[in-house]
């Protein structure tokens, strides 16, 4: 069964987060499913808080490094907003210790950089199932 079968018509709205904006339209361009709305986009954590209350996303993609604040509080302050929330951690660390502490924030799912658009589009279909 399909990502699309197994979850229906549902409309997911997807949240993306990175210091990079070359990044942040990668993902947003590479995402294959009629499934998911792009809600925003955002730089850092506390951007990405801000449009988390704004615009209630289902999934978000996470950035780990970045200014103001960081991937891995910025999981946790999220998930503290709204438990069910599904992250993928799209990261260039590959060291499994930060891999861990991301997953005991909270994140669902772990993608390094650099990626292909099929690696990203099977991780999220993998969240959305």
């Amino acid at each position: 069964m399909s990502a699309a079968e197994s979850i229906g018509r549902r409309q997911f709205r997807l949240l993306i987060v990175d210091d990079s904006n070359i990044m942040r339209r990668r993902i947003e361009r590479s995402q294959r499913f009629e499934e998911l709305a792009v809600v925003g986009t955002a730089g850092d954590g506390l951007e990405a808080l801000e449009l988390a209350r704004r615009t209630d996303p289902d999934l978000v993609t996470m950035d780990l490094t970045m200014p103001q604040m960081d991937g891995i509080e910025c999981i946790s302050r999220l998930i503290a907003m709204k438990p069910s929330l599904r992250i993928l951690v799209i990261s260039a660390l590959s060291d499994k210790a930060t891999a861990v502490q991301a997953m005991e924030q909270g994140a669902n799912g772990f993608l390094h950089k650099p990626f292909t658009d099929r690696q990203l589009n099977d991780a999220i279909a993998e969240l959305i199932s």
